[in-house]
């Protein structure tokens, strides 16, 4: 690709007309996929040009996921096929590696990455550059810091990836499709999730090269705001069925949540807010290895909101009070008692829930049961002598999934069967078997679809309507404006600002964009 090709705005759409946009690349024809009791994919048929970015769409449990597991040749179609345009010739993937080989490629939603192994080590796995029998690491590291230069991700190419952060994590896996020499076809699973704004603009840009080299795209997102910016159509699934296609430019988002859900959706931020009342919650000056004097309370029916870019600190604040990193100095205070919380469990017994940020690796046994699960927290409650009561526990799945609504036929079903906001409500499930007085959401809808994040948002007015604390820790700014009472800005690790509910109902975006960039330090930080 031409150095610097696409990486300029342009208006969605604008190129469409030549000759190489308008030649099919992909075709999915009558795609029917059918596991045990199921059937994922009900006949789904569809074509992909030369150059289009076109969005996928649906609820979780729409059928997304299975599709993009059929194109790549993850899983073989029940009936139907997947056939891609290789100079001229129709090729039909067989496995994932064959789907690489015709030039398909997929950065899956869950960061699928060589923990243990550095940033460059992980873009040329399979393909070290050789100096005869030995590994020529000059190279590897110069074309390595090439593409951390295109993607401004400023690492470096030694670094270990278990040292980075989630986001950066992600922005590594987005950026190792670049080291790949024949592209035609690119799939991104939610890719923003994890990713602050000025990151999202980086894929964007990286995007709109692709297309610009006449390579698809093919775009799976829930927040529907990305897809009128950068996608030039859009499919729509629903319970394994095909809806339709659109043009981005004849839809707008009410129209996308309506042929999705089923219903309009006008504002999904709008629910109860209570009056506060005592408090639950106190941090003062609090210190640990990647934040430094931090301070806020945390009041019963209180939406408490922390905002950051990646890197901030917020989510290490969290950690540090669940006990499951270090604090270097500073006090908590739990309903106005001193308290020392070495680790999760004593922070568990003192009435704090925490739900992490990677649902899939901190949260979830994926292979055991939504029973299983649902209790994991709690089996001291229903325990005597060591004992488990197993009429208790099978009570307690059932009254959890109907009170968080979890869709599955049964709670004996693996959790890793579940579609993502369905997990995530299983991590609901199992921190409010423990009745904690304190809630802390990390990244609560991090790849959860319109409908799974209005039911999420129902149970957390739901809590605080019972008097509970909740924070909610999201990189997603709307969200975090949008369903806090008060938000603390985090910025480098320290507070850069502390909004009242007033304050945040006057600010722009842009206004609390600029005090996460920006260390305040004549900012002078109150316990709020």
């Amino acid at each position: 690709m031409p150095a610097g090709s696409g990486w300029h705005r342009h208006k969605t759409g604008e190129q469409w007309g030549n000759g190489m946009e308008q030649e099919v690349l992909l075709k999915i024809e009558n795609v029917v996929k059918t596991y045990p009791g199921v059937q994922a994919l009900k006949g789904i048929s569809t074509t992909i040009r030369k150059g289009e970015v076109r969005a996928l769409v649906g609820e979780n449990g729409a059928g997304k996921s299975t599709l993009i597991k059929c194109i790549m040749g993850v899983e073989a179609p029940t009936e139907g096929k997947v056939e891609i345009n290789v100079d001229g010739r129709w090729e039909c993937p067989k496995s994932a590696i064959d789907a690489k080989e015709l030039g398909m490629h997929a950065n899956y939603q869950n960061v699928n990455i060589a923990a243990n192994l550095s940033i460059a080590e992980n873009y040329f796995l399979g393909r070290l550059p050789m100096k005869g029998k030995i590994v020529d690491w000059n190279t590897m590291y110069a074309e390595s810091q090439k593409i951390i230069d295109k993607f401004q991700l400023n690492v470096n190419p030694r670094d270990t990836i278990v040292s980075l952060p989630v986001a950066m994590q992600a922005m590594i896996t987005i950026s190792k499709i670049s080291v790949n020499d024949n592209i035609r076809l690119v799939i991104f699973d939610e890719p923003t999730a994890l990713l602050e704004n000025e990151k999202v603009e980086t894929l964007f840009r990286y995007i709109r090269e692709l297309k610009e080299s006449g390579v698809s795209v093919i775009y799976v997102s829930h927040r529907l705001e990305e897809i009128m910016e950068i996608c030039d159509s859009v499919t729509i699934m629903k319970d394994g069925t095909y809806v339709e296609t659109k043009d981005v430019k004849d839809v707008d988002k009410d129209y996308l949540i309506s042929k999705m859900v089923g219903r309009s959706m006008v504002d999904i931020y709008n629910i109860e807010h209570q009056k506060p009342g005592e408090e639950l919650l106190r941090v003062e000056h609090l210190t640990g290895k990647q934040f430094r004097d931090v301070s806020f309370s945390l009041h019963k029916g209180e939406i408490l909101g922390f905002f950051g870019l990646v890197g901030a600190g917020r989510s290490e604040v969290m950690r540090a009070i669940f006990g499951v990193d270090p604090i270097t100095s500073g006090k908590v205070y739990v309903k106005g008692e001193e308290v020392h919380i070495r680790n999760p469990k004593e922070a568990m017994l003192k009435g704090i829930g925490f739900l992490t940020e990677d649902r899939r690796k901190d949260g979830l046994a994926l292979q055991q049961s939504v029973k299983l699960n649902t209790n994991m927290y709690s089996y001291d409650m229903i325990s005597k002598y060591g004992f488990i009561d197993l009429a208790k526990e099978k009570q307690r799945a059932e009254e959890y999934k109907e009170r968080v609504l979890i869709k599955t036929p049964s709670v004996e079903q693996k959790v890793n069967n579940l579609s993502g906001g369905n997990q995530q409500k299983v991590v609901i499930a199992k921190l409010l078997c423990r009745d904690p007085d304190i809630l802390i959401f990390d990244e609560p809808t991090v790849g959860v679809d319109v409908g799974a994040k209005d039911e999420i948002f129902k149970i957390i007015e739901v809590l605080t309507r019972q008097g509970k604390g909740v924070i909610i820790v999201s990189s997603y700014l709307p969200e975090a404006m949008g369903l806090s009472d008060r938000m603390i800005v985090m910025s480098e690790g320290r507070v850069s600002g502390s909004l009242n509910n007033e304050e945040l109902k006057q600010m722009e975006e842009e206004d609390v964009l600029k005090l996460a960039s920006t260390i305040y330090y004549e900012y002078e930080q109150e316990v709020v």
